[in-house]
């Protein structure tokens, strides 16, 4: 369930509580009216099944309390009620498979900037990685892949394609563009001051890695793994599963693929440098591809549901 709070004009509170009233998965409807001092207005609160939500917030925002008052929206961790029950059971489909869009939009705006926190986080995770490259040690690669925060900015590419919001996509776009570049020119300057202090070598990086070769050598599976990823991805935050996000971190090698090519252009390997970069780019543009159309079937599938529900 869901619990919104809503500011309300007064003019407009007839309306809201109509909507409300209406509304096929609602209920515990409460008003409190003048409450409101900043912006002016009623106070009125509802508990709403997750899986009509999307609907009602559309509905809410074509009403202008977006513009003239407030809509917060919070999860309901255990909600004893035998209504709440009744109101889950006449909303079609199940909540852990909705999509709340406007949830969508916010998490991905908030996870695609370019901040310094994302990029230290990045650049950070990118060093970890090329420890782990150089030293051919898998735990250090994983942990290079749990720190990596650059799912944030993919997962807005998607969202910002699906629901047509420029803004969003050109926000995700420039952390990705700027990000990786940003890191691997760090990582660079830091495998050059670990060569000088005697940490990395020449040798080390020429041996062979039998664990960590896979990250400069793109090949057929290295797509398909990029796709269930972004699918995985995707539906983990649609369906607010955010543990599985770890689980997809680990399973695409974005940054160890960064922070090789950051090593191998240090050594002067053009080669493995180039070999590092497609493996990026395909990893990259395959969560890119199966995440928008993972949202374009979710998005699709809802949309039958409402149909089929008549609402």
């Amino acid at each position: 369930m869901l619990h919104l709070r809503m500011i309300s004009p007064s003019d407009r509170t007839p309306d809201v509580l109509a909507l409300l009233e209406s509304s096929v998965g609602a209920t515990h409807l409460a008003v409190l009216e003048g409450a409101a001092r900043d912006p002016a207005g009623d106070v009125v609160m509802c508990d709403v099944a997750r899986e009509a939500g999307d609907e009602l917030l559309a509905r809410l925002r074509a009403l202008g309390l977006a513009e003239h008052g407030s809509i917060s929206v919070e999860n309901i961790d255990l909600s004893l009620s035998e209504r709440a029950d009744r109101a889950e059971d006449e909303a079609p489909g199940e909540g852990v498979d909705a999509v709340l869009w406007e949830s969508l939009t916010e998490a991905t705006h908030e996870e695609s900037r370019l901040t310094v926190t994302y990029l230290t986080f990045l650049t950070v995770a990118t060093m970890i990685a090329a420890c782990g490259v150089l030293t051919d040690s898998a735990i250090l690669i994983v942990g290079a892949m749990v720190v990596g925060p650059e799912f944030g900015p993919l997962a807005g590419v998607c969202t910002g394609l699906v629901r047509r919001k420029v803004g969003l996509v050109g926000r995700s776009l420039a952390a990705l563009l700027v990000g990786f570049p940003v890191a691997m020119l760090v990582t660079g300057g830091f495998s050059l001051l670990m060569d000088a202090l005697g940490m990395f070598s020449q040798a080390d990086f020429n041996r062979p890695h039998p664990i960590s070769e896979f990250v400069w050598k793109p090949d057929p599976l290295s797509f398909v793994v990029a796709l269930l990823a972004g699918v995985a991805g995707i539906v983990s935050l649609t369906s607010a599963k955010s543990g599985a996000l770890v689980g997809v971190a680990i399973s695409v090698t974005t940054v160890p693929a960064a922070a090789n090519a950051a090593l191998a252009l240090s050594y002067g390997n053009l080669s493995e440098t180039w070999g590092s970069f497609g493996q990026l780019l395909v990893n990259l543009a395959g969560i890119v591809l199966a995440g928008t159309l993972t949202l374009l079937g979710q998005r699709l599938f809802w949309a039958r549901k409402r149909r089929t529900a008549g609402l």
